[in-house]
């Protein structure tokens, strides 16, 4: 038995059984994967997921037993290893965050360059995910962070500290009919025209659909993509009108573009960062994570993380963008 195999075994089970999906969350093969899973299989001597023909179908009772202490194991090899480093002195090493495109894109850049400034012996990866797939990689020990928003509550099972708030924003070319109306949009305005937004709109869990569906509207989406400078593309192609992340626009895009405030029955966004419970974060990566959420005291992420704190207790003092943008995020 391999810690290799154990990552493994959980980025299966935190892709719905799909090794495929298991193995792009890891960076490795599909076979290779496989492989391990089987020898893991004949070196316990025993299931632990069941098949149907060559595809996983279920979690064993005793699988799950394993996945639960596997967690433990690694989540605890990973805390060693952050220990004997930090005793070091060692500020060599590496961060993976997994984030959304507008995320990496638009966000991050600042804070980034600055921790390379400080750290020049640190690398770090930038895995571009999908909401759902940054939770689930956080989940696995894929990566240290994840950077990803929701309208609601926080992902369960995760640490989660608040950010920033976000709202979205409304584009269209200078003269198309929704500027001309000279008022503040609403939901039913933009149900008149086709759609251009990010493909998290498609799940019907989205608060952008959903808001659309509390008023008994139906949107109708011309195009999606996960990047936003792709949704801006297609809207300065004619296609449809845009539903994207404020912080996505730049000063270019308001030479010729018009940026809208969204209706107000869209709900505003929380960007979280996450990390897995019982982790011991290298000095680095909490140098980091502390410039991402600078409205957070050194005290209250640690009380935070140990669980004797809330996020709740600081959830309001997480700045909304239009006034963070040029002072913590992008420092």
């Amino acid at each position: 038995m391999t810690l290799q195999q154990l990552r493994y075994l959980i980025a299966i089970a935190d892709s719905s059984l799909n090794i495929t999906m298991a193995a792009e969350r890891v960076y490795a093969t599909q076979p290779g994967i496989s492989k391990q899973l089987k020898q893991l299989e004949d070196e316990l001597g025993l299931r632990i997921f069941t098949r149907k023909g060559k595809s996983l179908d279920s979690i064993t009772p005793a699988g799950e037993k394993i996945i639960e202490r596997a967690r433990i194991i690694l989540r605890e090899a990973g805390n060693i290893k952050a220990l004997a480093a930090d005793s070091r002195a060692d500020a060599k090493g590496a961060i993976t965050i997994a984030t959304t495109h507008t995320q990496a894109r638009f966000v991050l850049p600042g804070t980034l360059a600055k921790f390379r400034s400080r750290y020049p012996d640190v690398s770090l990866h930038i895995a571009q995910e999908s909401d759902a797939d940054i939770v689930a990689k956080v989940k696995s020990g894929a990566v240290e962070f994840g950077f990803s928003s929701s309208s609601g509550a926080t992902p369960e099972g995760l640490i989660a500290l608040p950010a920033y708030r976000w709202r979205r924003v409304v584009l269209v070319p200078k003269d198309h009919p929704l500027v001309q109306l000279k008022r503040a949009l609403t939901l039913a305005d933009l149900a008149k025209y086709s759609l251009i937004s990010y493909d998290s709109s498609l799940n019907g869990e989205s608060s952008l659909t959903r808001a659309f569906r509390e008023q008994e509207l139906e949107p109708r989406f011309a195009c999606t993509a996960r990047d936003a400078d792709v949704i801006k593309t297609y809207v300065r192609a004619g296609m449809g009108v845009g539903i994207l992340a404020e912080m996505a626009i730049t000063p270019a895009d308001r030479e010729d573009l018009a940026v809208l405030t969204a209706p107000a029955a869209i709900p505003t966004c929380v960007t979280w960062i996450l990390l897995r419970h019982n982790t011991l974060l290298r000095r680095y990566a909490r140098q980091l994570m502390e410039w991402l959420v600078p409205h957070v005291a050194h005290h209250e992420i640690e009380n935070i993380i140990s669980g004797k704190q809330t996020v709740h207790s600081v959830l309001e003092r997480a700045p909304l963008w239009t006034s963070s943008e040029k002072v913590s995020i992008a420092a």
